[in-house]
């Protein structure tokens, strides 16, 4: 009797272990971010939108530089001369100057401005692709999902399943 309550314990410590193993199975996914966001409508707007607004500073970038450069060669006009007094040549100088600090702090606020505006367009996009991803790992019951775009992905195992379609099909995209 006693080798029998011994049997069924052993068993049935064997097969609740058994069943905690099975329930701690890992499963693997990955996806290539890059891919999402490139399918994802939402980005090409607002990709289009960034290129027109930086297309408008470059163009007022260019017309500060011919600005700029029409003054230097009036500059070099009169400080060539040897008739033109040294107060008016070194107030053109002045003026150069003036002018070319304007000019790079309109170029480093233009390169701001456009990586806010970057960042104020993509954000609802990226949240919306993450939250996605974590509604497509949950509903599959993904233990980790892996974004093969972050280039820091040296393997991929053959269990590790692509859930772009997945994503994709939780978006409504093709």
């Amino acid at each position: 009797m006693k080798k029998v309550i011994v049997i069924l314990l052993f068993t049935g410590l064997f097969l609740t272990s058994g069943s905690a193993v099975a329930q701690n199975t890992i499963k693997l996914g990955h996806i290539n971010s890059q891919l999402l966001f490139a399918a994802m409508p939402e980005s090409d707007t607002a990709q289009k939108t960034i290129e027109r607004e930086a297309t408008a500073m470059q163009k007022t970038l260019e017309e500060l530089q011919v600005e700029f450069n029409k003054k230097y060669e009036e500059y070099l006009k009169i400080a060539n001369d040897g008739t033109t007094s040294e107060l008016i040549v070194r107030t053109k100088e002045e003026e150069l100057q003036t002018m070319q600090q304007r000019i790079q702090t309109f170029q480093q606020q233009a390169e701001q401005t456009i990586g806010n505006r970057r960042t104020e367009l993509f954000k609802p996009i990226q949240d919306k692709a993450i939250k996605a991803v974590n509604d497509v790992a949950a509903e599959n019951n993904f233990s980790y999902i892996f974004d093969t775009a972050s280039g820091s992905l040296v393997y991929t195992s053959p269990d590790s399943q692509d859930i772009l379609p997945l994503v994709k099909a939780k978006l409504g995209l093709k």
